[in-house]
């Protein structure tokens, strides 16, 4: 199926670009954590930073802050002051996944791109200048006030861009954070950008691809 949406809204972090929030942490508790209980810890760490972007917004370093320290409470590990700034700052330096920045400026000549983060404003920025491409918006989770996969950041999205779900395209690489809610807002599509951290979930009528360049022969281009 060809599809042909008025904007294509993407999933940063995980989806464009290479989500190394457990290969930092992995590197950061190595001499804390032992080789065989680092996976636990990985995933509990994983699983709280979903927790806490659940409630009332707040802002992303107290995100990973907090569910840094509830992942080393519930480990028994040493918790360090400088932890949650040194797993912070690891993002402006995170890179494109292949293929990615010359997938986009091919969508970009005919599809306007949208960039929906679970980001901030002065953190946003950095990874925007790494995927080179021309966006046509960007938003992020400090601006709506509330964190994927709630509903209100996708609505904000909608209000500023004036169009409604049944006219667009949204792309991730994770169900639990954006496809669901994309599927029950009505989305004119959704694409799983499989990068093989989340599992396939049937239901949510999805096209899966496993090659970001695949998304251009989604639309037609």
């Amino acid at each position: 199926m060809i599809f042909k949406p008025k904007f294509i809204s993407f999933d940063c972090y995980g989806t464009l670009i290479n989500f190394e929030m457990g290969p930092t942490a992995k590197e950061l508790f190595a001499g804390r954590v032992a080789e065989q209980q680092m996976p636990a810890f990985l995933d509990s760490f994983r699983f709280y930073r979903l927790d806490e972007v659940l409630g009332d917004w707040k802002p992303f370093f107290q995100v990973v802050e907090n569910a840094i320290q509830r992942a080393c409470r519930a480990h028994n590990v040493e918790y360090r002051s400088s932890d949650a700034l040194a797993l912070y700052n690891a993002v402006k330096t995170w890179q494109p996944h292949p293929h990615v920045v010359e997938t986009l400026e091919r969508i970009a000549r005919h599809i306007p791109l949208v960039i929906l983060s679970n980001s901030m404003v002065d953190l946003i920025p950095h990874s925007i200048a790494h995927l080179k491409a021309p966006f046509h918006a960007v938003y992020t989770a400090e601006e709506a006030r509330a964190y994927k996969p709630r509903a209100q950041i996708f609505e904000y999205m909608f209000d500023r861009l004036g169009c409604g779900p049944e006219e667009m395209m949204h792309c991730s690489s994770s169900f639990r954070y954006d496809l669901m809610t994309a599927c029950d807002l009505g989305f004119m599509a959704k694409a799983f950008i499989d990068r093989g951290h989340e599992p396939s979930v049937d239901g949510y009528d999805v096209s899966r691809i496993t090659d970001f360049r695949q998304l251009a022969g989604l639309l037609g281009l």
